[in-house]
């Protein structure tokens, strides 16, 4: 979750357009995991049933990235991560529409616990307020991240991981190729140290040891402990952005992190 954790100092601190950075984020992320894969000879065999999958959970990662990293850039750390993660409070909406399972009522409460987090991190209800408008961008990213979670819900316990993590990292690095070219070579060689950081640290062993805490945990255990994402997020920023949230941003994070631990918990149990 630390490593995780640094897309939010990163995603401030790059100075790049937001399609260059997840464009190279994702070929040194795509470059990387191939070789472990094939290191660990792992088959990159995938079903042709399968394939559509895939292909569409590749598109909507990508889409959750561009859409994460242009609310961290419009507004701060702070409110970046705690907007994107309302998603597990988005998932447990969207999960009996997608996978046909039974809406429970106690969503529609932890619904009004994110909402009213969303009131005390918005300044203003005016959309010209980049703030604004970044909490909405990051709300969106947060429903195509979970939509994209529940789509590949059945697809993780057939296919290994770092497999999955290789075809989307690879599927966004192919879309977004085009980019780089309009893009001056010298700028993104100018903040190759932070790419490569968020390329490696956060996406290749974040996302690997995230996986990898599978084999010890239940999948709802994992997701109360990445509660944590956006305090470890927030501090990292602090110490190194010097960007410190006011009172009713944490007021805000605390409301939304609740409903998720909340939610959590009641799965768990």
């Amino acid at each position: 979750m630390l490593f995780i954790s640094t897309s939010g100092a990163l995603g401030r601190y790059i100075q790049l357009p937001v399609p260059v950075t997840i464009g190279s984020r994702a070929i040194i992320a795509f470059t990387l995991l191939f070789l472990y894969c094939r290191f660990k000879k792992i088959s990159f065999k995938v079903e042709k049933k399968d394939l559509p999958m895939v292909v569409l959970s590749g598109v909507l990662m990508g889409l959750h990235w561009v859409t994460y990293f242009y609310a961290l850039q419009m507004s701060n750390v702070a409110i970046g991560m705690l907007s994107m993660f309302t998603y597990p409070v988005w998932t447990a909406f969207l999960e009996p529409l997608l996978l046909k399972t039974k809406f429970q009522k106690i969503h529609l409460f932890l619904a009004v616990l994110v909402l009213c987090g969303i009131y005390f991190l918005i300044p203003d209800f005016n959309l010209e307020n980049s703030y604004t408008l970044a909490i909405g961008i990051g709300i969106l990213s947060a429903i195509v991240y979970a939509i994209r979670n529940l789509l590949m819900k059945s697809k993780v316990a057939k296919y290994n991981g770092s497999l999955l993590m290789s075809y989307q990292t690879g599927i966004v690095g192919f879309l977004l190729l085009p980019a780089l070219f309009f893009t001056n070579l010298s700028e993104i060689m100018s903040q190759w140290e932070a790419l490569i950081t968020l390329a490696i640290l956060t996406t290749a062993i974040g996302h690997t040891l995230f996986l990898l805490s599978l084999k010890h945990f239940s999948v709802t255990t994992a997701s109360i402990i990445s509660s944590v994402q956006p305090v470890y997020g927030i501090l990292i920023g602090m110490i190194f952005l010097s960007e410190f949230p006011s009172w009713s941003t944490v007021f805000g994070g605390v409301l939304i992190l609740a409903a998720v631990v909340v939610e959590s918990i009641r799965t768990y149990k």
